[in-house]
């Protein structure tokens, strides 16, 4: 196994993967797989076969909640949506790594749609259906891991709508 695999981000998302009944192995790159043009580059796919896991918080005088969009890498997130999507109301605003870290547990870069709090609301776009596998980061910005549309939608139990995302 090599050194990127070892890290425990990368074991949380092996576990989930695992308790979920999952058996595609993570793939790990030598190179970053940071942005979704890295890791379809290295993995030689399309750009749109790349899961991108981006963390919002909906930020209203009441409550400030996060929520996460799965979005397909040749689109980007459709954040006037996510309050309606979701049923949360707020602004919708993006946090610092920090933030993201706290919230997912993931740096960003290898943030995973797996192994996410339970309590975090999840939206998916409909156009990852596009493709019969879509690769997903896996804890680390070195590996990834590959899924079906209806397996990653199963696992993280997400809502999906052909509105989460927009042409870039």
């Amino acid at each position: 196994m090599g050194k990127y695999i070892q890290h425990p981000s990368v074991h949380r998302v092996v576990a989930a993967l695992s308790a979920a009944g999952h058996t595609e192995d993570v793939i790990e790159f030598e190179e970053t797989a940071r942005s979704a043009e890295e890791a379809a580059k290295a993995l030689g796919v399309e750009v749109g076969a790349i899961v991108k896991t981006l963390i919002f918080k909906l930020k209203s005088e009441v409550s400030n909640t996060p929520v996460a969009a799965l979005v397909s890498g040749d689109r980007r997130c459709s954040t006037n949506t996510l309050s309606r999507l979701s049923g949360i109301e707020g602004k919708c605003i993006r946090p610092d790594a920090d933030e993201v870290k706290t919230i997912t547990g993931y740096s960003i870069g290898g943030v995973s749609p797996v192994g996410l709090p339970s309590t975090l609301t999840v939206l998916m776009d409909e156009m990852l259906n596009r493709y019969e596998t879509v690769w997903a980061a896996a804890g680390h910005p070195h590996c990834v891991f590959p899924i079906s549309f209806s397996a990653l939608q199963r696992l993280t139990n997400a809502t999906v709508s052909d509105q989460v995302s927009e042409p870039l």
